[in-house]
């Protein structure tokens, strides 16, 4: 009878975590195809799994101890999957192993007996800092989910070792009373699981192997009837596995510049929603996906900083999403903006964000005695938009090419260039990002171009990564790549000064390491609390330095103060959208002894030797 109980109950919690999680399977396959998937290859994806799944190397580097605690749940689990058989298998009479006999058992029971502790402290941790000390990324409302899920795995560990430890026979009351409420603990918990946040125990690993190898990747829409994501028949397989994956850790909202200066974007939220979405209306659905479980002021405020995607430590890619948000509000004429219909206007028209004639380009090239590339050059150097038209770009720009000279290296400049696009790009104008991409091919291919040199990270992401659409193959660098090779190393200069990672060049590129070096030959270089890969944005990604920033406190103003705040002399930049919207917010805040703003090319000038020398 016991044993006929015991499987009844194993059938209809089995039945019950199959029920929900056949419709989460269900929605997934269901939902579109990505067009560009490509599984390999293998090794990278193999690589994220071990390190970030098994590993939980991203749970514990961004917040360390409720990351380790978290991690040693997770490994405990781990630890106790073939006790969990064992168990199960003596509800039908079988013994796969002793814990308290032979070898193997006595290690592995022991083994298990430390894990259990480990994730009773741990659990016990996670709980008191989720309902007492709740921060606020967690979400304001009490979750009695999770409580209920926190207090059957300290059950599950409590029963264990208390069967461990005391030794009772399993005949007796005792024993039979530690067994069943093991037991039950373990049924209760799998239905509970995708109900619940903690279906990422199941989909997290698939999100973390699947998802798209690059960086904040923007996929390529699949056809003239693809305009982004406009209702749930958009919603690809990719979009929608990492949707129901979110675990709402609140690690994105933490780290989001729009969410942290007031505005109404929160990247778990936009994960979240569109789960919302799935759930209410299934795959395949006709309504529109902006609207009542997604905003499109929200989904405009992103500055495509990429910090929400690096931090999250389940596989979910925000931007992909964003973007693809946008897309389908922009390509589908829904959005109604003015300042983004300007914006629009002057990259259709005059080819650049600014609305400058080209003629001004030309004009800054012959005077400064620019060299035209002719193909016999090294590089060609990449003006872009701010490095032609705006006055504080142009001074990077000649101090770029200070440096150049004096350390011998060939290059020229295209007599046509427009905007790479990248504006057009991440805010969902695809037609205008692909004529530009194509004007700017043919003129680089016309001339010879191989090797591209650039000031501006953004520039060097959409040239590198998005032209590779329409069968670009460039090398382009950085110049703060290029100019960590050339930095003598032993000069440096008397003042303090503090280097603001770029959205662009850090997280998107990883380039962390070479930019310092360039700003340390100004002098002694101090840290920003936020800074490499979880720096704070300056405000100009995704396109917003050319339209209103009108809710909240301004994001360059956010960071502005906070490297103010280090006492630094200087402010040593490596974009100019980043210097621009810095140097502007310094202004605003600050008064007489206010940081001075200097580029890494200006830096690099400064140290060369004097003429003759």
């Amino acid at each position: 009878m016991e044993t006929a109980v015991f499987l009844a109950c194993c059938l209809v919690s089995a039945a019950l975590f199959w029920m929900r999680f056949r419709q989460i399977l269900h929605t997934v396959l269901e939902s579109k195809p990505d067009p560009d998937f490509r599984l390999r290859p293998l090794a990278p994806r193999v690589g994220a799994l071990l390190a970030e799944v098994l590993a939980q190397t991203k749970v514990i580097r961004h917040r360390p101890l409720p990351g380790l605690a978290h991690a040693f749940v997770f490994w405990g689990f781990c630890a106790f999957a073939l006790v969990t058989m064992n168990h199960l298998a003596q509800g039908i009479g079988v013994e796969l192993f002793d814990i308290r006999r032979g070898g193997f058992g006595r290690a592995y029971g022991w083994t298990a007996a430390v894990f259990a502790v480990a994730v009773g402290v741990s659990i016990f941790g996670l709980a008191v800092r989720r309902f007492v000390v709740r921060p606020k990324w967690l979400g304001e409302k009490i979750s009695l989910e999770s409580g209920v899920i926190a207090l059957l795995i300290f059950l599950l560990m409590a029963t264990y070792l208390a069967d461990f430890f005391l030794e009772p026979a399993p005949e007796t009351l005792l024993g039979r009373s530690l067994w069943w409420t093991h037991t039950g603990a373990l049924l209760v918990f799998l239905p509970l699981i995708p109900h619940t946040k903690h279906v990422h125990l199941v989909l997290a690993p698939a999100a973390v192997f699947l998802r798209r190898q690059r960086f904040a990747e923007v996929p390529p829409l699949a056809g003239e009837d693809d305009f982004g994501l406009v209702s749930g028949r958009d919603v690809t397989r990719l979009v929608a596995l990492q949707a129901f994956t979110c675990v709402e850790c609140g690690r994105c909202q933490e780290h989001c510049p729009a969410h942290n200066t007031g505005k109404e974007l929160n990247p778990k939220q936009i994960a979240l929603g569109l789960r919302a979405y799935l759930k209410n209306h299934g795959p395949g659905a006709g309504e529109p996906l902006l609207g009542v479980h997604l905003s499109e002021e929200a989904v405009f405020q992103c500055t495509t900083c990429g910090a929400c995607e690096a931090q999250c430590p389940v596989g979910v890619q925000h931007l992909p999403l964003i973007i693809g948000l946008r897309r389908g509000a922009v390509n589908t004429g829904l959005w109604e903006d003015d300042y983004g219909a300007q914006l629009f206007v002057r990259l259709e028209r005059q080819g650049n964000p600014l609305g400058m004639g080209a003629y001004e380009r030309d004009r800054f090239i012959q005077k400064n005695g620019l060299p035209w590339f002719d193909g016999s050059q090294e590089y060609c150097l990449w003006l872009g938009c701010m490095g032609a038209y705006d006055p504080r770009g142009r001074e990077a720009v000649l101090a770029l090419v200070q440096v150049l000279r004096a350390r011998g290296a060939s290059f020229g400049v295209l007599r046509k260039e427009k905007c790479t696009g990248d504006a057009a790009r991440r805010l969902g104008n695809d037609l205008l990002f692909q004529q530009l991409a194509e004007f700017n091919l043919s003129q680089l291919r016309a001339a010879g171009v191989r090797k591209i040199l650039s000031l501006c990270p953004h520039c060097v992401r959409t040239i590198g990564e998005d032209w590779k659409e329409f069968g670009a193959d460039f090398d382009v660098i950085h110049h703060s790549e290029w100019l960590a090779r050339q930095m003598p190393g032993g000069f440096a200069g008397a003042a303090r000064v503090v280097y603001h990672d770029p959205c662009y060049l850090g997280r998107y590129r990883g380039a962390y390491d070479e930019p310092r070096r360039v700003a340390a030959a100004a002098g002694p270089l101090l840290e920003a609390p936020r800074r490499r890969e979880r720096s704070f944005c300056c405000g100009a990604g995704g396109g917003l330095v050319f339209l209103g920033e009108e809710k909240g406190e301004r994001v360059s103003h956010a960071r502005a103060r906070e490297l103010m705040a280090t006492g630094a002399e200087q402010i040593a930049v490596a974009c100019p959208f980043c210097r621009t919207m810095i140097e502007d917010a310094v202004g605003a805040l600050g008064g007489p002894g206010a940081p001075r703003l200097v580029d890494l090319a200006e830096i690099a000038a400064a140290a060369l030797p004097p003429a003759g020398d």
